[in-house]
């Protein structure tokens, strides 16, 4: 069965956590424990936002006030931008991330790993989000917006998973008053021949289970 899960998206603010959060619900349902793992935020200000709600969810879902803050985040900068310049351009230990991914792996039948921003973020100079994906994760859910420019960034994406033989599946996270259905959506249920949006999420996770 898929251990990890890695959620990863078109950009910031486009519904990771958003995702994240759904995944752990939908597994809690299924009777599986799930823990999440943000390896890594940005632009915090006394406390790692996303980390907390993720972790918040996990402690509703499974009654569970074991796990910490630093147990699910272990890497957290107050500049609000990618890891390497957040972080001043020094290394970020690779290895450190994928043990505390362990001990998690060790405990609970799922994790669910929240990248931060797109794939191409940089987490040190020559190791991308994408590379943190690869390593350490089974499966890879792909969030995109649906506004102006969604075909170009999600294709964009799709192909770079692709390119690195990553298994994968693209999800499309609607907006209010984003014309989706007369603008980009024609294209893209044509081009992709199958085109899965949020509300399609659990018959999707339902595949990823199989794999």
């Amino acid at each position: 069965m898929i251990k990890t899960i890695f959620v990863t998206a078109t950009g910031t603010n486009v519904g990771k956590t958003y995702t994240a959060l759904k995944i752990m619900e939908l597994l809690a349902a299924k009777g599986l424990r799930a823990a999440p793992f943000k390896p890594i935020e940005t632009g915090v200000d006394g406390a790692p936002v996303d980390a907390l709600t993720l972790l918040d969810k996990h402690k509703k879902l499974y009654q569970d006030d074991t796990l910490t803050i630093d147990d699910i985040c272990p890497y957290k900068f107050a500049l609000p931008a990618a890891p390497y310049v957040a972080n001043g351009g020094q290394t970020i230990d690779i290895s450190a991330i994928k043990h505390k991914l362990q001990l998690l792996k060790q405990k609970y039948d799922v994790v669910i790993v929240e990248g931060a921003g797109g794939l191409f973020v940089p987490i040190n100079a020559d190791y991308f989000m994408i590379d943190l994906a690869k390593e350490l994760c089974d499966f890879v859910v792909l969030v995109s917006h649906t506004g102006l420019g969604c075909i170009n960034d999600a294709l964009l994406s799709r192909q770079a998973l692709q390119n690195a033989q990553i298994p994968h599946e693209l999800i499309f996270n609607r907006r209010e008053n984003d014309n989706f259905d007369s603008v980009s959506k024609p294209f893209l249920k044509e081009y992709l021949s199958e085109l899965c949006e949020f509300d399609d999420f659990e018959s999707v996770l339902e595949s990823v289970l199989r794999q």
